[in-house]
C-alpha cells in the first residue's frame, strides 16, 4: 500500500510504516530474488546443521551441541524477520501494528543476544578443549550445556522484556515511519513524541550488558586460548589446535563485523544514504544466519563427512 493511502486511511493508532530501499521501489522484484535466495539458503543450511547433529550419533559431543544452538538461533532470526521483508518487498505492503512491531522487535533482538552469548559459550568450549583436552567431557557434561542454554535463554528474555514494556508506555504519531523492513529498538526509539530518555538510556545498557560483555569476554576467551597454544610443546598440535577456531573465529566476524558497521553508521552516519542504513541492517540480520552453516560445512571435517554421506545415500 502506498504511505499517501496510509495517511489518509482511518486504521487504529499508532501505526508504522516499514521501508525498504527509497526510490528503488519499481525494482523489489528483482531485489527480492536475492533475499529470498539468502533466506531459503540460510534455512535449508541450519535445518540440515540441526538434522545432522541430531541423527549422527558421534557428534553427541558439546562442541556440536553449542553449535545446535548457533543453528537453532540462525533459524530463529530468519523467520523473524522473513514475515516483513517479503511483505514490503514482494507485495509492497509497508504498515505494520504497533503490536506486531513490538513482538518482531523482542523477537530480534532475543535472538541476536542468543547469538552473542552462544559464541562466548562456543569460545569456552575451545579454550576446554585445548586447555584441559582429557577432562573435556567430564567438565562439560549434558547438564553442564544445559544449564549454560537456559543461562544463555534466560538473560536475552530477561534483558530485552523491560524495553518492549518502555516502548509501550511512550506516545507516537498517528503513523510513524521507520528506517527498515523491520522493527528494531534503535529505530523505533527515534518515532515518540514524548519523553524517549529513559527508555533510550535502558536500550544502552541492554547492548552494554549483552553484545559488550560478551565481546570483550571473547577477547579474553581467545587471550586464553592463545597463551595456552603457544604453551604447546609440539608445532603440529599447536596449528591443530589453532584450526579448531577457525569456524569458531570466522562466525565470531561473521557476526559482531555487521553489528560493529551498523552501530557505526548509526552514530556518524546520518548524512549517508538512507539506502546504506537499510543495506547495512540486512547485512546484520542476514549474513550470519547464511554464512554459519557454510562456514560450519565447508571446516569441519565431522560435519562436512556427515553432510556428504547423507547425499551421497
Amino acid at each position: 500500500i502506498s504511505t499517501m493511502s496510509v495517511f489518509n486511511s482511518s486504521a487504529l493508532y499508532p501505526r508504522f510504516l516499514l521501508m525498504g530501499l527509497s526510490g528503488l521501489e519499481s525494482r523489489y522484484d528483482l531485489i527480492s530474488l536475492p533475499i529470498f535466495l539468502i533466506y531459503a539458503t540460510s534455512i535449508a543450511g541450519n535445518i540440515t546443521i540441526l538434522f545432522i547433529i541430531r541423527t549422527e550419533s558421534s557428534l553427541h559431543q558439546p562442541m556440536y551441541y553449542f553449535l545446535s544452538m548457533l543453528a537453532f538461533t540462525d533459524l530463529g532470526l530468519s523467520t523473524t524477520t522473513l514475515p516483513t521483508m517479503f511483505s514490503v518487498f514482494w507485495f509492497h505492503v509497508q504498515e505494520i501494528s504497533f503490536n506486531a512491531c513490538l513482538v518482531q522487535m523482542y523477537c530480534i533482538h532475543v535472538f541476536s543476544i542468543i547469538e552473542s552469548a552462544v559464541l562466548l559459550a562456543m569460545a569456552f568450549d575451545r579454550f576446554i578443549a585445548i586447555r584441559e583436552p582429557l577432562r573435556y567431557a567430564a567438565i562439560l557434561t549434558n547438564d553442564v550445556i544445559i544449564g549454560i542454554g537456559l543461562a544463555i535463554a534466560g538473560r536475552a528474555l530477561a534483558l530485552v522484556f523491560p524495553a518492549s514494556f518502555l516502548l509501550k508506555k511512550l506516545q507516537y504519531h498517528d503513523v510513524n515511519i521507520l528506517s527498515y523492513p523491520f522493527c528494531l529498538h534503535q529505530d523505533l526509539i527515534k518515532t515518540p513524541v514524548s519523553n524517549r530518555q529513559v527508555s533510550s538510556i535502558y536500550g544502552l545498557m541492554v547492548v552494554i550488558c549483552s553484545m559488550g560483555l560478551d565481546s570483550v569476554l571473547l577477547l579474553l576467551s581467545y587471550v586464553l586460548i592463545l597463551g595456552t597454544v603457544l604453551s604447546i610443546a609440539s608445532k603440529a598440535e599447536r596449528v591443530r589446535a589453532l584450526n579448531t577456531c577457525i569456524s569458531h573465529i570466522c562466525a565470531v566476524l561473521t557476526f559482531y563485523t555487521p553489528m560493529i558497521g551498523l552501530s557505526m553508521i548509526h552514530r556518524y552516519g546520518q548524512n549517508a544514504s538512507p539506502i546504506v542504513h537499510v543495506l547495512m541492517a540486512n547485512v546484520y540480520l542476514l549474513v550470519p544466519p547464511l554464512m554459519n552453516p557454510i562456514v560450519y560445512s565447508v571446516k569441519t571435517k565431522q560435519i562436512r563427512d556427515r553432510i556428504l554421506k547423507k547425499f551421497k545415500k
